[in-house]
Order: C-alpha cells, then structure tokens, then sequence
C-alpha cells in the first residue's frame, strides 16, 4: 500500500522515532510502514490519521492491480 507517512512525517519535522513515540510503536515499525513493506492495522492507520488530522484516504492509497492481474 502506497502511503504518504514519510512526507508528513518530516513535514511536521519530527524524526521516525518520535513519530513510534507518538504511536506507541517501535521504530521499526515506522520504517517498515514509510517503506510500504509494512500495512498497519486500521487501529494503527486510524491513530496515524489522528495524529497527523487527516483522513486515513489522505495518507493511505492502495496498489491498483493494472490490467495484466500484476502491479
């Protein structure tokens, strides 16, 4: 899943690990979600969406499937 967590991240000028602090996450998770290797959980994405005031669409978009069935 595609996700805009980095970019608003450092808009806000805080480093991966203030962001995990603020989640109540290791900083590994931060990295493996900026790094889209990771998709958090809804109750993950819903406290990202609070945290940074926007709606879970805004930060998240999934992978479309193009037409060959592939991304």
């Amino acid at each position: 899943m595609k996700n805009q967590v980095k970019k608003m991240r450092e808009g806000r000028g805080w480093s991966q690990g203030e962001l995990a602090k603020r989640l109540n996450v290791s900083r590994q998770t931060v990295i493996s979600i900026e790094k889209e290797r990771y998709n958090p959980s809804l109750d993950l994405a819903f406290s990202l969406a609070d945290l940074f005031e926007r709606r879970i669409e805004d930060i998240f978009t999934p992978n479309r499937m193009n037409e060959e069935g592939t991304e």
